[in-house]
């Protein structure tokens, strides 16, 4: 299935007002609450809606440091990433791994509630991941522009 504009309107509006009312949203896109209703039901069985979600404030839930992992493994061999991602999957404090091309093989995303925290977090987990050569740590100083909406 392809998107059309008014699909797209409606994935714009859903992405930063997720909790909106059927009606306003019908009336955000200019569509009959029955119409957009269907649409929005299409997006969600086609895939494009994965889910909904509640964004929490990293403050309020006492882990406000975000820090960037980089990790370059012994190989890059099949089982030597599957374990690898296995693994990180069920670390808690990590939000995101991404397998990258550069210089490292993936860049994880972690919240702490300081260095502290990193500390225990780096301990507990990071150290223990299979087939790690090499681990080098950023702190995020500020973040200066953060969203989860994707260009529609």
């Amino acid at each position: 299935m392809s998107l059309d504009q008014t699909d797209r309107r409606l994935l714009t509006v859903l992405q930063r007002r997720g909790r909106i009312s059927n009606a306003d949203l019908a009336e955000e896109v200019n569509l009959s609450a029955s119409a957009c209703h269907r649409r929005v039901q299409r997006l969600e069985t086609d895939g494009y809606i994965k889910g909904y979600v509640a964004l929490l404030d990293a403050r309020k839930m006492n882990v406000p440091a975000t820090i960037f992992v980089e990790i370059t493994l012994t190989t890059q061999a099949d089982d030597v990433l599957e374990a690898f991602e296995k693994a990180v999957a069920r670390i808690p404090d990590v939000l995101e791994c991404h397998l990258t091309a550069g210089n490292a093989d993936y860049i994880l995303k972690v919240v702490a509630e300081d260095t502290e925290d990193f500390a225990r977090i780096h301990r507990q987990y990071l150290t223990r991941l299979p087939g790690v050569a090499k681990m080098q740590s950023s702190f995020a100083l500020r973040t200066v522009f953060k969203t989860t909406a994707l260009p529609v």
